[in-house]
């Protein structure tokens, strides 16, 4: 089972089952959160097992969306949209092996001027669509 945790490790997680291949987000609301871009999976909510979420702080980053962290560490590990089936869980606090790899990066439009990406992969969108 892939599973993980926040930097001090006082939230950790698994899911249950493989893990979706992530995409990579660009917007500026994921960059300014994490400093770069940020890489997530999607994952059903019932797959999702949190251990320690008394530690888990959320933050509404627009009407519809909210960003979970750790209260301790700040370490960035969910994001959730209202009415979604799925949570979106940072590759990067993944335990390896994940057994996936990236397969898109989103809202290319809206990157930073400070990098390129070159990785070949499929790039989509302009901005978010739904508020990020």
């Amino acid at each position: 089972m892939p599973g993980g945790a926040c930097l001090c490790g006082a939230i950790g997680f698994e899911v249950e089952g493989e893990l979706q291949p992530p995409d990579a987000c660009h917007c500026s609301q994921c960059r300014r959160q994490s400093g770069h871009y940020w890489a997530s999976t999607d994952v059903e909510r019932e797959a999702l097992v949190l251990h320690g979420a008394e530690h888990l702080t959320w933050y509404a980053s627009s009407r519809r969306v909210r960003r979970g962290f750790c209260s301790i560490c700040g370490s960035v590990l969910l994001w959730e949209a209202e009415g979604r089936a799925r949570i979106a869980v940072a590759m990067g606090a993944f335990d390896p092996p994940t057994g996936t790899r990236l397969h898109k990066h989103i809202f290319v439009g809206d990157k930073g001027d400070y990098y390129d990406i070159a990785d070949g992969l499929p790039q989509e969108g302009d901005r978010p669509g739904v508020e990020a």
